[in-house]
């Protein structure tokens, strides 16, 4: 497809250039403008087994080292709160947030203490989690769970890792069954574009997603760094950007019509519940833990990486962010807000005018312009600008090569880490390794 070959080009060399970040010294993040509304992410980067094509910020876990850090996480939102932050929604990724679930239980009643106007916690979590005594602790504090499955395929289970670690397909869908039903939105994450993955596994996950009662569904493509592609193409094969699109509109077909777009890449059955990209929803979020990012005031923040600098920020008093862009100019903003929107499905055209003070089909000429000539527009009015099912790829696209620009900065700052924290980066890690990386967070 033309169309996803030129956004695909673009967005590489753009993406980059706009998540650029340099370091800075600030004891806080800046605060609240009046008449904003914000998001809350918190980061848990911690699993019991990493899944190795797998960018976010994670180490191998360890009770005590994990529960020093939500006690530090938690000193962190206090934090916030002081700055007279308030969120609408919190969400907590990882990593594996339901790792420890009492300290995860701990930290959303703060979040909801300190913070009133959160009315929905969404929290990912992993298969072997879903057991009736974690579902009775989250159930009445979290709206969305999102349970990173992957594939219900055991060949595709076994190159990804996850094998040994969460079972076989048909143990992975019982769990995700028991949990059907206990929640606002239980959300199923699945990957697809995989390069061994075949139409006929894809169908087969598809089919296995709408049999366990879940109510909603992220189908990812395969977003990875540019390392991580090469390291893929000599292990299992080269990522077909050709047939991402056929399998794209394969999901979209299979779902329907039980599940419709609530995003370019979540389904669901109710089409107001959360989903994982926040920025639809709310264009400026704040983002606390280890290897968390905020967009603030029209500026990109990350927090440090490592574990031992979070701990030595959060317990001298300040925020734990470590570097920050440049703060996106007017045009920036634009199309900032263009992603943000259209990816969710449509623009809302009078808040653009009256936000930046010109029609979107002026301000961002050139993009809107060619978002009809490829038929990307299904409907068009004064009040919004409405995609059609190509539209929804292009911005699947869109935000692939964005988050893949994001994976890429993970992986540069995990090359910075110190030798002993670059110890827990791997499952192959001795218990000697591991024991001096947990002195030296301890004496950090």
């Amino acid at each position: 497809m033309l169309s996803e070959r030129i956004l695909t080009a673009v967005m590489r060399v753009m993406s980059p250039a706009y998540l650029k970040t340099e370091p800075v010294d600030l004891r806080r993040l800046p605060c609240p403008e009046p008449g904003h509304r914000y998001t809350l992410y918190a980061h848990v980067p911690f699993c019991e087994r990493l899944c190795p094509y797998c960018s976010f910020n994670r180490f191998l876990y360890a009770e005590e080292r994990a529960r020093r850090y939500f006690r530090w996480l938690r000193e962190e939102m206090r934090m916030v709160a002081d700055l007279g932050y308030d969120f609408c929604s919190l969400y907590i990724g990882g990593g594996t947030p339901t790792i420890l679930v009492d300290e995860l239980c701990e930290t959303i009643d703060l979040a909801r203490s300190l913070f009133p106007g959160i009315r929905e916690v969404s929290t990912e979590t992993s298969p072997n989690h879903i057991a009736e005594e974690n579902i009775e602790l989250l159930a009445p504090r979290v709206q969305r769970l999102s349970v990173g499955v992957q594939s219900f395929d055991d060949m595709l289970l076994h190159q990804m890792a996850r094998y040994d670690k969460y079972g076989c397909g048909r143990t992975v869908f019982e769990h995700v069954q028991r949990a059907a039903g206990r929640f606002h939105s239980l959300n199923v994450d699945m990957i697809f574009n995989f390069p061994s993955q075949t139409r006929e596994i894809l169908e087969r996950d598809i089919e296995m997603v709408k049999a366990t009662g879940a109510n909603q569904t992220t189908f990812y493509p395969l977003m990875a760094s540019p390392k991580m592609r090469r390291e893929l193409q000599r292990s299992i094969g080269r990522i077909d950007l050709v047939r991402e699109a056929e399998y794209y509109h394969a999901i979209c077909d299979g779902l329907a019509p039980d599940f419709e777009p609530s995003s370019a890449w979540t389904f669901s059955k109710d089409v107001d519940s959360m989903i994982d990209e926040y920025i639809v929803d709310t264009e400026e979020y704040l983002g606390i833990g280890s290897g968390a990012m905020s967009f603030l005031g029209g500026r990109v923040y990350h927090n440090t990486f490592s574990l031992s600098d979070y701990e030595r920020r959060i317990s001298s008093g300040r925020m734990s962010v470590a570097k920050a862009g440049r703060p996106f100019g007017r045009f920036a903003r634009m199309r900032y807000r263009f992603m943000g929107e259209l990816f969710g499905g449509s623009l809302d055209k009078r808040a653009f005018q009256r936000d930046f003070g010109v029609p979107v089909s002026l301000g961002l000429a050139g993009e809107v312009a060619f978002f009809r000539a490829v038929g990307a527009v299904e409907r068009e009015d004064d009040d919004a600008l409405v995609l059609s099912p190509k539209g929804r790829y292009l911005l699947l696209v869109m935000m692939r090569e964005s988050l893949a620009a994001s994976n890429d900065i993970r992986d540069f700052e995990r090359s910075l880490l110190p030798a002993e924290e670059k110890a827990l980066l791997s499952d192959c890690a001795t218990p000697a390794c591991e024991a001096v990386a947990e002195e030296a967070l301890v004496t950090a």
